[in-house]
């Protein structure tokens, strides 16, 4: 079951099977998993290289000593997965980089979780985003949940794995409680961007 610890014999075998709601979830170990950390960290970075080597078939890993007994918990509630996703975005900081229309385009238009998305940000399907002027930006750091536009026009939401830096302009950011029914959306769902703000003025600060 989802959620729910499970306590293993020596040798045995445990088989989570297939996601039947969602796309992803975490095995996670008593004590946890004792990987050489890197900066601080045991995580791998999939895009740096960074961190302990993908898991692939046959890897064996390293447990850690348990900090105590398993929790009391029968299991662990959690969000249902929505038919529908609905995104509440804070425009900025570079919505100036869009016209009003496309500015409308995100907020009206009809997007649909692409299959090319994963932990580093969700890829929409739909209408383009209209842009108020040729050129790119110069790298800059990118939050969690940066909504970025590349060049095609259609937003990509940043996950977990998102990247340092990136030179596309972010016409706004979802809120970080927001960010785990996006991860688990499949490809096909529904996506609806809401504002919670209105857009500031347009200024013509687009460079070629």
């Amino acid at each position: 079951a989802w959620g729910a610890p499970v306590r293993l014999l020596a040798g045995a075998v445990l088989d989570v099977g297939p996601a039947t709601h969602g796309v992803r979830a975490y095995v996670a170990f008593g004590g946890g998993v004792d990987a050489e950390p890197v900066l601080g960290s045991r995580a791998t970075d999939v895009l740096s290289g960074l961190g302990p080597v993908p898991l692939a078939d046959g890897a064996v890993l390293r447990l850690g000593a348990p900090y105590g007994p398993a929790p009391a918990v029968d299991w662990v509630p959690y969000a249902g997965i929505v038919p529908e996703l609905v995104l509440p975005v804070v425009f900025g900081p570079r919505d100036d980089w869009f016209t009003a229309t496309g500015l409308r385009t995100l907020t009206t238009g009809r997007f649909r979780v692409a299959a090319a998305s994963n932990r580093i940000g969700l890829r929409t399907e739909g209408p383009a985003l209209e842009r108020a002027g040729e050129g790119e930006l110069p790298s800059e750091g990118m939050v969690l949940g940066a909504l970025q536009v590349p060049p095609d026009g259609r937003p990509v939401l940043f996950l977990a794995d998102h990247p340092t830096t990136g030179g596309y302009p972010v016409v706004g950011v979802v809120p970080e409680p927001y960010l785990a029914a996006a991860a688990q959306a499949a490809p096909g769902t529904p996506v609806r961007f809401a504002p919670l703000r209105r857009p500031g003025p347009q200024p013509s600060r687009v460079r070629a």
